[in-house]
Parts: structure tokens; C-alpha cells; sequence
């Protein structure tokens, strides 16, 4: 399937034909695109089945502007929703939109949030420090960069980015403050990794920039939750499909799959089960798909990306 034409500044979707796959059985109902950025997979998923309803929810008033725009021709089948996806069992029961039949997540930061500079979510631009995908609520990097202590900087670079020098960089932040600007964080980070770390691929404050963001918006805590709620709500046949960029992501998703596929039984393991656990999903794809090379070539920003994907069992196969 060919891809949607990328709309101004937001990324052409990612394995949308991995993606087209996933859902290609699926008639008509709601889909939800929790994660709606652009609008790419959005506009994909309506124009492959004309009895689709969506459900768009994104955080960041720039992407729902960019949706509204873009899904224009299907304006009559779309509602979006400008709220954390945390929050999308009870999107989903307001919508009332008949039976939830698809759900697609595609975690981390987009292309438009890296690119625009002022937002100060990449390292290649300076701003202030902010990093907020909804930039109306909640604390900024320069709140986390400038009060959190030692510890805390450690644990979270460590604990969101696998970075090894943790230590050597949270000594560096607490020992600069106050830091107000994103290329003030990028010399105190370079100056305090090893001179070899400098020399790497990769630029050496992009693991501080990712862990720090992850902080500021919460990212890994709100997956839990949302997922749970779309599995709970997922029509029997339903798919569900999840893209993820960071090996934090991939867990968190991971488990909750492998748990609803399992049935994993809740009870004291010295005693009967009476929680009834039975397998509630069959994974569509035991372990993850990645993009082809021939997408990572032209979409470099694609070669992360990991796909997983489910599908709702029929209650007498529970």
C-alpha cells in the first residue's frame, strides 16, 4: 500500500504497510489512533474501510491542528481528542461509537516535535529547555535538569536511556547549574562523557536528551495503562497493533501481550486459581517485526521502530 503523503513538518508514517496488514481484516467499527501525531496511520485506516469511525487522540495541540487539517475529507467519521492517551478507556466509552474493532499505538516522540526547535526536544537546535509534547501542562526539562537531585538524574538517565555514563553527566548538570538552554545541556553533557564517547556515532547528549524527555511527559507509565484499557475494550476479532521506538516501550508491551495471550493466572501460587484467567488475545506475530530495509533507507528515522500486534479472541475460544 502506498503511504500517505506526509503533512508539513510530520513524518511519513511508519510500516504502514505492516500496519495495512494488521487491519486488513477488520470491517467497519471504531478505531482508535492513540497516538495521532500527523495523522498518517489515521488516514490510512479510513481510507481502507469505509465503515471505519475514528477515534484520534494526541496531547500536543500542534498534531491535533495537523489531523483536523489532513482528515478533512473524512471529517464525518473522525472525533479527536486532545488528552494523554492514560486517559483513553474513558475516551473510548464517551465516544459510544459501536464496537471498538482497532487500536493503534506508535510510542515516542514524533519528527514534527524534533524538528520544531523552539519545543527543545533535540539537541541540534537551541531552545529553552522544555521538552513538554503538551506544552500547556506539567513540569518542563528545566524544571527536571535544574531541581532534580544526583540521585534522581542518575537513576532516571540510567533507568530511561541505559546511558553509562549516568554518574559522570549528573554530576556534570548539578555542578553547571542553572542550565536555561538546550545547547548549554549538550557542552555540559559532551564535556563530562569520556573523550571516546565523543567520538561515537551517535551524538553523546542524544541518550540525556531521550531520558529527560521521557521523564518530562511520562511516557513509560501512561503505556500500561492505556493498553490494559483498550485490550478490556476490544471487540472479539479486534487487533490491536503497537510501534515502539525504545527498548522501554517494547517491555511494557511485551509483557502485557504475552500476559493476555498467556492467561496469566493472578492467584497465590499455593492456591486453587479462582480468578478465572484464561488467554484473552493470540498474538499475531510472536516476536517483533521491523521495518524493511528498503523504508529505513528512505525514512531513516524508521530503523528503531518494532512492531507487535494482537488480536481479540472470540469468547468461546476463552
Amino acid at each position: 500500500m502506498t503511504a500517505p503523503k506526509t503533512h508539513r513538518s510530520f513524518h511519513d508514517p511508519v510500516m504502514v504497510d505492516e500496519i495495512a496488514e494488521v487491519f486488513a481484516t477488520v470491517g467497519g467499527g471504531l478505531f482508535v489512533d492513540a497516538t495521532l501525531g500527523g495523522g498518517g496511520h489515521a488516514e490510512l485506516l479510513l481510507r481502507q474501510h469505509p465503515q471505519r469511525r475514528l477515534l484520534g487522540v494526541d496531547r500536543d495541540p500542534e498534531a491535533i491542528a495537523a489531523a483536523r487539517e489532513r482528515l478533512a475529507p473524512f471529517a464525518d467519521r473522525v472525533t479527536l481528542c486532545c488528552e494523554p492517551f492514560d486517559r483513553l478507556g474513558e475516551l473510548i466509552d464517551a465516544a459510544a461509537c459501536g464496537p471498538l474493532v482497532g487500536v493503534l499505538f506508535d510510542f515516542g516522540v514524533s519528527s514534527h516535535q524534533l524538528d520544531t526547535g523552539e519545543r527543545g526536544f533535540s539537541h541540534r537546535h537551541d531552545a529553552p529547555l522544555d521538552m513538554r509534547m503538551d506544552p500547556r501542562t506539567g513540569r518542563d526539562a528545566g524544571y527536571v535538569v535544574n531541581r532534580y537531585g544526583f540521585d534522581e538524574l542518575r537513576a532516571l538517565l540510567r533507568r530511561h536511556a541505559g546511558e553509562r555514563h549516568a554518574g559522570r553527566i549528573a554530576a556534570a548538570i548539578v555542578a553547571a547549574r542553572p542550565l536555561c538552554s538546550t545547547c548549554q545541556l549538550v557542552d555540559v553533557v559532551t564535556s563530562a562523557v569520556p573523550a571516546a564517547a565523543r567520538r561515537a556515532r551517535r551524538h553523546p547528549a542524544m541518550r540525556t536528551f531521550a531520558a529527560i524527555r521521557i521523564e518530562v511527559n511520562d511516557e513509560l507509565n501512561l503505556i500500561d495503562p492505556a493498553l490494559r484499557a483498550a485490550l478490556s475494550r476490544l471487540a472479539p476479532r479486534g487487533r490491536l497493533a503497537t510501534l515502539a521506538y525504545h527498548s522501554g516501550e517494547d517491555s511494557i508491551v511485551k509483557i502485557i501481550l504475552r500476559e493476555a495471550a498467556d492467561g496469566v493466572c493472578q492467584c497465590p501460587s499455593t492456591l486453587p486459581c479462582i480468578c478465572g484467567a484464561e488467554p484473552s488475545v493470540r498474538l499475531l506475530r510472536r516476536k517483533v517485526t521491523r521495518p524493511s530495509a528498503a523504508e529505513v533507507e528512505r525514512n531513516p528515522r524508521a530503523a528503531s521502530a518494532l512492531l507487535r500486534a494482537a488480536e481479540r479472541l472470540e469468547p468461546a475460544h476463552r
